[in-house]
Formats: structure tokens, sequence, C-alpha cells
């Protein structure tokens, strides 16, 4: 779908180099726990669990960058690889479409121009907090700086609802994104973990195994292995 010169946009001039980039999905690991996103991305640890399974299981259903569909004048793209090397992050959009319209972007391969609307597909039912919307709105960021485009909205498709929730790609969610993409890269430079914040999200953390969140709350390794020795006996 992309030109040559639109691939390589987010190669040229670029801020980070590709050893730098991050993943754009661990937005939602670092909004939800900043400790279990430094686990997964800088100390390279995963476990998994039902929740885990079952979000794995919905993108593969959608996942095929093979797969290109035209629907009258609508092109959808799967699986579409993203970049900015403005923030230094890579990933994959579920699925992008171009709808055609007066104004917009051209295709390559296509006649008339487009306008560019990501969807991301997630499990469960819409959340009141904001790591999807933020997640979508860093997609359309990467889509931004490749296309040279404006995207003014987006959508999540929700398994449970099984309907689309679409998302304003406002200014606050857009600073949002920078300054948490900036954080990030702070923390991955100085291999930083950061500790342990003990709350009720840590029982269904798919991590709880590996991060220990009561070891934070005993305030050392000597104290938490003397209290576990104690409980055995």
């Amino acid at each position: 779908l992309l030109s040559r010169r639109q691939r390589q946009m987010c190669i040229r001039d670029r801020e980070y180099t590709e050893d730098d980039y991050l993943m754009i999905s661990g937005i939602q690991h670092f909004r939800f726990c900043k400790r279990q996103w430094a686990l997964i991305h800088i100390e390279q640890q995963w476990a998994e669990n039902e929740h885990t399974v079952i979000g794995e299981l919905m993108h593969k259903k959608v996942h095929d960058p093979y797969l290109t569909e035209k629907r009258k004048d609508i092109i959808i793209a799967r699986a579409m690889p993203v970049a900015s090397r403005k923030m230094g992050v890579t990933g994959e959009c579920d699925v992008v479409e171009f709808h055609r319209c007066e104004e917009g972007i051209r295709l390559y391969g296509h006649r008339g121009n487009f306008s560019v609307y990501p969807i991301e597909y997630k499990k469960g039912k819409p959340k009141i907090t904001e790591e999807d919307r933020l997640q979508l709105t860093a997609q359309a960021m990467c889509l931004e700086e490749m296309l040279s485009t404006h995207i003014s909205e987006g959508a999540l498709f929700y398994g449970e609802t099984r309907r689309r929730e679409p998302v304003e790609i406002t200014e606050e969610l857009r600073n949002e994104v920078k300054e948490m993409f900036q954080e990030m890269h702070q923390y991955y430079k100085r291999r930083y973990t950061p500790k342990v914040k003990p709350g009720k999200k840590c029982t269904a953390c798919s991590l709880k195994d590996v991060c220990l969140p009561k070891l934070g709350k005993n305030g050392s390794v000597k104290m938490y292995l003397a209290q576990a020795l104690m409980e055995e006996d």
C-alpha cells in the first residue's frame, strides 16, 4: 500500500536509532504499572495468565500481514508495521482502514485520495482508564509521521461488546503519549526498574510471581527471606 518513499520516511534523519526503538504496545504496560513495563521490556521477563492468552488469541485472528481487503471505497490493511523516528517507537496496527475521500494521501497502486483510520482490537469491554486510547493515539501519531497526514479519529474494537468505540485523537492524548515515551526511554537507557507500588491491580498481573509485590513491603531481600522461612516452619 505504501510507496518506497513513504516506507523510508521513518528511516531518514531519525532522532532515535533502530536499536533505541521501544514497542508501542509497551504503553499499555507502562500506564498499568511502570515496574511491570520494566520487567517485560528491560529485564525480558514474561508470564502468561488467562488475560494475556485471551488477548493473544484475539490478535492472532486479526493479524494477517499478507491480507489486504477492498470493500467499495475502503481499503483494509492488517498487521501494518508502523514506527516513529521522533518518538523512537515501533509496532503494528491491528487494522488500518483507508477511506477514499476528496482530500487525503495517495496510496501506491491505487487511484484517488484516502483518509487514514486506525483500529485497535482489545479483549473484554471498554475501560475507564486511558491505556487503550493512549496506545491507539501512539499508533495514529506514527501513521501521521509516516504518511505526512493528520488523523483526528480512530477506533477501539472490544471482543466482549463486539463493536467499535470511536476515539478522538486529542492534543491531551498526544501530549501524554509523548511524555510517557520520553520517560520510558529514560528508564530504558538507564536500565532502571522502578520499585513496586502494591495495589489491587497486582492480583490480576501476570508477573506477580516475578515482581513479588510483597517483597517491596518488606524493605529488603534479607527480611523477605527470613519471613518466608518463618512461614515454612
